[in-house]
């Protein structure tokens, strides 16, 4: 894990990628890029004043976004990273493949499994060396939360404690001819819902963290139903799953809820919650504080069951 002026390139992190960096961050939030064996990932790092962390978070945007999802700078009750330190936890929020300092050397982006088996190798080397011990926790949003059920899927990590996930389902609402393509305004209705849902100057905020959707990446967004089939029985660690109201671009009513938990068949627990005034990106919203806190609450969680599940000495 390298740390990286916001205004300096590296050689951990070429000129090209100058751009990852070159983003508003909340105070105590900054940059940095980890090497996911060749690949070099960028993204934004927020670490607890004590020592060790609680636990690692580790938090992957949706599609079209980045890493700065996770710091929202239109208010301050929004960031997911200032409020996880403040609370014990080092959150590390990844670009994912594709994005940020990866996007000049991947500029087509990954395919899920490849993407899987890049995270999972960044997360490695990032906990080896940087909280050796401490558990992880996988945080997602969209497509980062189909590339996070394809990291913990078999991921056979003493340390892995369980994963939250928000704007997933199984089958899609709208054409995937949507995906990576606006026609009409229509990503905007689909991304975002009512707009009185997010602070005063959100669109303004955001311009830093929206990203070109690599191709690669919307063309897995058709085959989801069928990989996640293959990928969702294989988790076995708790999972939280959160859908807004006015979530637009997935199926999630009983019938859809039902189907999701009957797939997620080795994972211990399964939790669904369905946050109110909430849009499809919910960590932008007003909503975001009470959602992350939530999704905070389900890591204690699963940190108090992992230290039960632990041998004792006698």
């Amino acid at each position: 894990m390298v740390d990286v002026p916001a205004v300096q390139p590296t050689a951990a992190s070429p000129a090209t990628a100058l751009e990852a960096y070159d983003r508003r961050s909340s105070p105590g939030v900054r940059p940095v890029t980890v090497d996911a064996g060749g690949i070099v990932l960028s993204g934004l790092l927020s670490e607890p004043p004590q020592r060790p962390p609680r636990a690692v978070i580790i938090a992957l945007h949706g599609g079209g976004m980045n890493a700065g999802y996770f710091d929202g700078q239109a208010h301050p009750d929004v960031s997911l990273l200032t409020l996880g330190a403040r609370l014990g936890y080092t959150v590390l929020a990844l670009d994912r493949p594709g994005y940020g300092a990866s996007a000049a050397r991947l500029p087509a982006g990954q395919r899920l499994t490849a993407q899987a088996a890049t995270v999972r190798c960044a997360v490695e080397a990032f906990t080896a060396r940087h909280a050796p011990g401490a558990g992880t926790f996988l945080l997602a949003h969209s497509f980062g939360a189909k590339v996070a059920f394809a990291v913990v899927a078999d991921w056979d990590t003493p340390n892995l404690l369980g994963m939250d996930v928000s704007g997933c389902g199984r089958r899609l609402a709208v054409n995937t001819s949507f995906a990576g393509c606006d026609r009409g305004g229509s990503l905007r209705r689909l991304n975002w819902g009512p707009l009185n849902l997010y602070p005063p100057h959100t669109f303004w905020a955001t311009q830093q963290v929206v990203a070109p959707m690599p191709a690669r990446e919307v063309n897995t967004v058709a085959s989801w139903t069928r990989l996640s089939a293959a990928i969702l029985p294989r988790i076995r660690v708790p999972v939280r799953l959160t859908f807004a109201e006015h979530e637009a671009w997935w199926h999630h009513g009983d019938e859809d809820i039902t189907d999701l938990t009957a797939q997620l068949s080795a994972a211990p627990r399964t939790v669904i919650d369905r946050l109110p005034q909430a849009g499809h990106n919910i960590s932008l919203g007003w909503t975001a504080r009470a959602y992350h806190l939530k999704a905070l609450a389900f890591v204690e969680e699963c940190l108090a069951n992992a230290r039960h599940a632990a041998p004792r000495d006698l």
